[in-house]
């Protein structure tokens, strides 16, 4: 497995057919962007968050440079603590690894090459998946918010998980 930044033209087609569904859409985004997403205004919404955060998007590709994930990353220079967010992984490769395989190369990334001391990222509780990925990867949680998400009728918890050098 191997990241590289994300073009546009080239994995949109990839990225936009791994959420088939507006629950996973809600855990994946906090409904972020609309649901169904258009390439528009997912990217559209990718420019402002490198304007504003100078967020950067990234791949994870097989060796073949096949698609299989994607999450976007920023490094606050202020207190040298990294982000993650936007993480997700091709529906056809979840629990298999690839996840936490991805997680770990992004961490890398992170700690090597823009010299973060850490990196952060948030979860909803209810992702127990997601949350089990990242715990492989070695993030440990650091705090919950409880009830911070409505999605139809349930309330959602947020926590905050951490990974350090």
């Amino acid at each position: 497995m191997r990241i590289r930044p994300y073009i546009p033209s080239k994995d949109y087609e990839y990225v936009s057919n791994w959420i088939d569904n507006e629950r996973t859409h809600a855990l994946w985004c906090a409904n972020r962007l609309p649901y169904p997403m258009t390439q528009k205004f997912f990217h559209d919404f990718l420019e402002k968050n490198a304007v504003e955060w100078t967020e950067t998007a990234y791949v994870a590709t097989e060796d073949s440079g096949q698609p299989i994930g994607f999450f976007c990353y920023s490094v606050n220079t202020e207190d040298n603590i990294g982000f993650l967010k936007f993480i997700m992984v091709d529906n056809t490769k979840r629990r298999k690894g690839y996840g936490t395989e991805m997680i770990k190369l992004a961490l890398q990334y992170a700690f090597q090459i823009t010299g973060a001391k850490a990196v952060q990222l948030n979860v909803f509780l209810e992702n127990t998946a997601a949350r089990q990925c990242y715990e492989k990867a070695g993030f440990t949680e650091r705090t919950v918010e409880k009830n911070t998400f409505a999605y139809q009728d349930e309330l959602w918890s947020r926590c905050n998980m951490i990974a350090s050098r």
